[in-house]
């Protein structure tokens, strides 16, 4: 349930989403809530069928459907063929998060000498600025946070609490970054001589688009060579790994606990379920899903949705799976050998 800071009416909600509407006008709204749970003076929404049940009882004051549900809705209703993305668009009316920025440096913040701020720049508590970065107008820097040396953010972009963006870094206008991520810490390189690792210095950066959100605990590694480079629009989930030198399209999105080896290049518009391994110096064309819980190890070059994970089942009917999956390569050549009898004859 959300509430707004401030009062806003029926008819402001709509002109919002550019869309009709029939009720009062000046009805208050001073939230989103679900069907089941919303007040008379909260919009509540439809995207799900699962929830249909909860339409004829709700005491919201408007709900948000598809034209198809509304001659089914009790209460005003706004009405867009993408209700999700509808809501998406009013969450933003009743985030209460910019509204608690301080402006300024906090007291306790560290800025070195060399920074460059933008206008309505935020730096909270403990946060450390080092020398040579350019925050843009607007940058909120979270309690915590660090910006390594000759690093840019772009304006409007806001790293929450305990982010680390190491030196070098270059991210775009309108990011967000969630507490704990790292952008641009070394990449996993090392050579070995027969007996012990050499580390192999990682002397490329990271490159971030406009519009781009990093989630909890991800890591996004910098370059060995050139730079680790993320599109614009692109969506990383929480405990996504990727790796040094590898390059994610624009629009892309990836969800939690997706890992990327290095050098790995990603289209446009892909979208990886959870739990996604990729290996490394693969291409993975525009377009592409793959299933979560997938392995990919081959290049992918036609647009489509893959997949390789398979389903629960019970653990009896795995095991009996798992022993004839050891039988197929003897039960192919028996086949073969059939076959090739049955031609002979």
């Amino acid at each position: 349930m959300t509430h707004a800071s401030h009062d806003l009416t029926l008819a402001d909600i709509a002109r919002h989403l550019d869309v009709a509407f029939e009720g009062d006008a000046n009805q208050p709204i001073r939230g989103l809530a679900t069907l089941k749970e919303a007040a008379p003076d909260q919009v509540a929404f439809l995207a799900n069928r699962a929830y249909l049940k909860d339409l004829a009882t709700t005491k919201a004051a408007a709900v948000l459907l598809h034209p198809e549900h509304g001659k089914n809705c009790p209460v005003p209703r706004l009405e867009m063929t993408n209700p999700y993305l509808g809501y998406a668009k009013l969450s933003q009316l009743f985030d209460p998060l910019p509204v608690r920025d301080v402006l300024g440096v906090h007291p306790t913040a560290v800025v070195a000498e060399g920074v460059t701020l933008g206008v309505d720049v935020s730096i909270q508590a403990h946060a450390v600025i080092e020398t040579g970065v350019v925050l843009g107008d607007r940058v909120v820097v979270g309690a915590g946070s660090i910006v390594g040396a000759d690093s840019v953010i772009g304006e409007s972009t806001r790293l929450h609490a305990n982010v680390t963006v190491c030196h070098g870094v270059v991210i775009g206008k309108r990011g967000i970054l969630q507490s704990g991520c790292v952008i641009g810490g070394d990449g996993f390189g090392f050579a070995h001589d027969g007996a012990k690792w050499h580390k192999i210095a990682q002397l490329g950066g990271v490159v971030m688009g406009d519009d781009v959100e990093v989630g909890s605990c991800s890591s996004i590694d910098r370059g060995a060579l050139g730079d680790t480079v993320i599109g614009n629009d692109v969506k990383i989930d929480s405990q996504v790994q990727i790796a040094h030198n590898v390059t994610i399209g624009d629009h892309s999105a990836l969800a939690g606990c997706v890992g990327i080896a290095g050098s790995t290049k990603v289209g446009k518009h892909c979208m990886l379920g959870g739990g996604v391994g990729l290996s490394g110096h693969l291409t993975i064309c525009d377009g592409v899903q793959v299933t979560g819980m997938s392995l990919v190890t081959n290049s992918i070059h036609e647009p489509g949705v893959y997949s390789s994970g398979t389903g629960a089942m019970s653990n009896t009917q795995w095991r009996k799976n798992a022993v004839r999956f050891k039988q197929l390569d003897d039960i192919a050549k028996r086949l073969a050998r059939m076959e090739k009898n049955q031609r002979a004859e």
